[in-house]
């Protein structure tokens, strides 16, 4: 019995529990949830305007139930658990809400300004929130937010609580569109990429008549109450007098955060003008300014900057975030420009790509084609000029420029021949050069130079090519006896340079030369100084020799004066001298001193002629000269040899006679002679 009670009695609390759970009497909502409320039974009836119970009546309460133990009374709730909103980091939330004020005529979004807690819906409702789509969005963080008034839609998926089926194809829908505009991201626009936003504004009053581009407002940060931040706050920028449509404002370099159902972004480069070039703007916005072009420049009107019309100043080089939807800007070339009248050529800024050959008929009737290029210069403070008058810088090229080129020379070609076309270039530029700058000026371009190419047949006509090849031959022929000159005077230099090669490789052999003849010519002057000094030696000893030859020829002198004396005079002394050098002779000689044959008185005997011999005259000339008497020699009886002998021998007693020196002082008595064998002295 007491277990049949045990049981009973579990019985009965389970039922009670499950009656207690399904009255709703207590709910417990986690903390990572909150609860939706929604009342089915109310003594104040049911809601009879919007969609949330505002006073209390049966409906879905404004408030939601936090995590924790709820008491309710029974089977008069019933808890709607949803997950709490948490956007996430660098993300974007977008609000739909179910409930609220009707949005205006020309409202695509609700505006939010007070009721800016969507956390508080009985406060959004209260103060005039509206439903649709909001301006605000959500950034990160996480939100305990009513998910049957709000439809937080974020880009992992659609925190909502499902009323029916049609709302889920609304909100997947909303969802995509935000997608394709990349909205669940900001806007981030890096200085690498040189590239700049467009805004598109789709909510605000439209744009007046006329109208293409929305003027900037609220851009001054001085100014909160209208400083909307580059579009990142839709009221302040609404209320500002912001319109819907292509912004002229852009946005630059830096990350924003804007509603992508309010407004898109579209991302176009920025504007570049290089180096040697400016930017010539023309602007399709802006109020309508004063011309400053002046009265007599009757081809458009010139306005100042951020009116409509082409600017006055031109953009410089460097880069411009410029919004190309509200203006254009044309690149006008401030370097020179070359422009080509050639088919096959064209210059580097491509604006002849349209010129070809300018067709001549010349005074001899030929019909070249003559390639030209014109050298041009735009002066950067009159390129609006240019823009205002032909619209872009190809345009007057190619429709002023080619025709007045064309005609210009067709002139000139009709002027001159052929040859002279050819031979004159020189003179013709010149000339073309000087007349068609003013020309020029007149269409506000510089004229820096004029170039005429070779003419050249046109079609299947050869007879340009034969007078061509006739001129080239003639100047072939003499650049040949050019050639012919100067091989002839480098032939010379060549030879020069062989001679000074040759030169160089024998200089060592001069200088080695050279230096000889340096010592042999100091040599010689120590060999001259040598005998100088020989010659002085010998003289010094040849008077040494002289003094002493003199010393003993005096001696020897005295000495012969004493033998004269005691011989008894000069004749005895010199006949002694040849009887010595005889009695010599005949020694070395070998002569017999007996005669083998006699010495005769006649002409006749053993052979001997007449005169006898040289011996014989000799010796009677000495015998005779002794005895101091004269040998009497008949005339018939002299010899030639003997007379001849003769005459050498006293010839030379003369000399030694007069070779003797004078005595220094007068011999007073005579010297004294030598004792003979008697004892007395001889005289």
């Amino acid at each position: 019995m007491i277990p049949f009670i045990g049981t009973t009695v579990l019985i009965i609390a389970i039922v009670l529990l499950a009656l207690v759970f399904m009255s709703g009497f207590v709910r417990y909502i986690p903390n990572t949830r909150v609860g939706i409320v929604e009342k089915r039974v109310s003594g104040r009836g049911s809601v009879k305007s919007g969609f949330i119970a505002l006073r209390g009546e049966a409906g879905f309460q404004p408030h939601v139930l936090r995590g924790g133990w709820h008491m309710f009374t029974p089977f008069q709730y019933r808890i709607h658990s949803v997950p709490l909103v948490t956007i996430p980091q660098g993300k974007i939330g977008y609000v739909f809400a179910r409930d609220g004020v009707q949005l205006g005529a020309t409202q695509a979004l609700a505006s939010n300004i007070t009721a800016n807690d969507f956390q508080d819906v009985a406060a959004f409702l209260a103060n005039g929130g509206q439903r649709g789509p909001q301006r605000q969005i959500l950034r990160e963080g996480t939100y305990a937010i009513n998910l049957v008034q709000f439809v937080v839609i974020s880009d992992d998926k659609v925190h909502y609580l499902p009323l029916s089926r049609e709302e889920d194809a609304v909100f997947k829908r909303m969802a995509d569109l935000i997608k394709e505009r990349q909205g669940f991201e900001p806007v981030v626009i890096k200085g690498t990429d040189d590239l700049v936003g467009i805004v598109t504004v789709h909510d605000g009053a439209s744009l007046s008549q006329g109208e293409i581009i929305a003027p900037t407002v609220g851009d001054n940060a001085n100014q909160p109450e209208t400083y909307h931040n580059n579009f990142q706050d839709p009221e302040k920028f609404l209320r500002a007098g912001g319109r819907r449509g292509r912004q002229l404002q852009v946005l630059v370099e830096g990350t924003y955060y804007i509603n992508r159902l309010f407004a898109t972004v579209e991302m176009i480069p920025k504007t570049v003008v290089d180096v040697g070039n400016v930017g010539v703007v023309i602007s399709y916005t802006g109020d309508v300014g004063a011309d400053l072009s002046g009265d007599d420049y009757k081809h458009g009107e010139l306005v100042n900057e951020g009116r409509r019309g082409v600017w006055n100043a031109p953009l410089l080089p460097g880069k411009y975030a410029f919004n190309t939807y509200a203006g254009k800007v044309i690149m006008v070339p401030t370097t020179n420009i070359i422009l080509k009248w050639n088919r096959d050529e064209s210059g580097a800024h491509r604006l002849d790509e349209n010129l070809a050959e300018v067709s001549l008929i010349t005074k001899d009737a030929f019909e070249p084609s003559l390639p030209l290029s014109v050298v041009v210069h735009i002066d950067y403070r009159k390129a609006p000029f240019v823009i205002q008058r032909f619209g872009d810088v190809k345009r007057l090229v190619e429709q002023t420029l080619d025709p007045m080129v064309a005609a210009y020379f067709k002139n000139i070609g009709q002027t001159r021949t052929l040859i002279q076309l050819i031979q004159e270039r020189s003179e013709i530029q010149t000339i073309a050069s000087e007349e068609m700058k003013a020309r020029f000026a007149h269409y506000n371009l510089e004229l820096e130079e004029v170039l005429i190419g070779t003419p050249s047949s046109s079609g299947n006509d050869q007879k340009i090519e034969q007078i061509l090849t006739q001129l080239r031959s003639r100047q072939i022929a003499e650049e040949q006896i050019e050639t012919y000159n100067r091989q002839e005077k480098a032939a010379i230099k060549e030879r020069e340079l062989r001679e000074a090669e040759a030169r160089a490789h024998q200089q060592q052999v001069l200088t080695e030369s050279e230096i000889s003849i340096a010592v042999q010519s100091n040599q010689g002057k120590a060999e001259y100084q040598r005998s100088l000094q020989q010659a002085a030696q010998i003289r010094a000893l040849a008077e040494a020799e002289a003094e002493k030859a003199a010393r003993i020829g005096i001696a020897q002198a005295i000495a012969i004066e004493e033998q004269v004396r005691a011989y008894g005079g000069p004749q005895f002394q010199v006949m002694q001298d040849v009887m010595n050098r005889f009695a010599e002779a005949i020694e070395r000689s070998g002569v017999d001193v007996v005669p083998r044959v006699m010495v005769g008185g006649g002409g006749n005997g053993n052979g001997m002629s007449g005169g006898g011999n040289v011996f014989e005259a000799l010796l009677t000339l000495m015998l005779s000269e002794r005895m101091g008497e004269a040998v009497a020699i008949t005339s018939d009886e002299r010899n030639p040899e003997a007379e001849k002998l003769r005459e050498q021998i006293r010839q030379q007693m003369l000399q030694r006679q007069a070779d003797l020196p004078l005595p220094t002082a007068p011999v007073t008595t005579p010297l004294a002679r030598p004792a003979n064998g008697n004892g007395k002295s001889g005289s």
